[in-house]
């Protein structure tokens, strides 16, 4: 009979729960994260560090989360293409843009409350003006932020209702503009997922390479 068989009934329930606990730890909690990693490193390394974007080998953001294009005001700059409306916003920076990652939120708002109409109805005068455009041809992702509020991806007919803006500004051809625009759509995830997208900040930093001055 060894030691183990002599302790208390209770007492090797509580040891054999010990070696499960020690056993699953190390499994779980070490062995498996440092396996996901290894692939995730590995295998996708530009998507496991955060799918970071750089230019002259500095990081100037990353391709999953948007930014907004706007000046020390907080209004938005011409010569960039826009992203769509964001709610993540710190509440007290009345200037605050929104596409801030620590308040990363949807507005929360359902679709018949007055507060998000009288929002939808002043974003599409205000983006109407904006882009020298009719008020019913602002597309919808113009007029409604994403439930993260950092979607870096507008919809192609919102970008290429803002190429004669942006060309108008940058003194470019309005066609070359719009070739951009074309270059940079991404279609459907797998062929069937979701809807054709185009992302800002790529294609902004696209648009700086073309040239161009405001």
């Amino acid at each position: 009979m060894t030691i183990t068989n002599r302790l208390p009934t209770s007492v090797r329930h509580h040891l054999a729960a010990l070696r499960a606990l020690l056993v699953f730890t190390v499994i779980v909690g070490i062995a498996y994260p440092l396996v996901v990693t290894a692939i995730g490193q590995l295998v996708f390394h530009n998507q496991a560090n955060g799918s970071l974007i750089e230019r002259n080998g500095q990081i100037v953001g990353s391709s999953l989360l948007g930014q907004a294009f706007v000046d020390a005001q907080g209004n938005p700059l011409p010569q960039w293409f826009q992203p769509r409306p964001s709610a993540a916003v710190n509440p007290a920076n009345s200037n605050d843009p929104g596409y801030n990652p620590l308040f990363s939120a949807a507005s929360n708002l359902g679709p018949s409350n007055p507060v998000l109409l009288k929002e939808i109805n002043d974003r599409r005068a205000a983006v109407a003006a904006f882009d020298g455009v009719l008020p019913a041809a602002v597309p919808a992702d113009a007029l409604t932020a994403s439930g993260s509020g950092l979607d870096p991806d507008i919809s192609p007919a919102y970008a290429y209702e803002q190429a004669d803006r942006v060309a108008t500004t940058r003194h470019l051809d309005p066609a070359t503009v719009r070739a951009l625009v074309t270059d940079h759509i991404q279609g459907r995830n797998l062929g069937f997922l979701g809807e054709p997208r185009v992302n800002v900040v790529e294609l902004n930093l696209a648009l700086g390479q073309l040239g161009g001055q405001a």
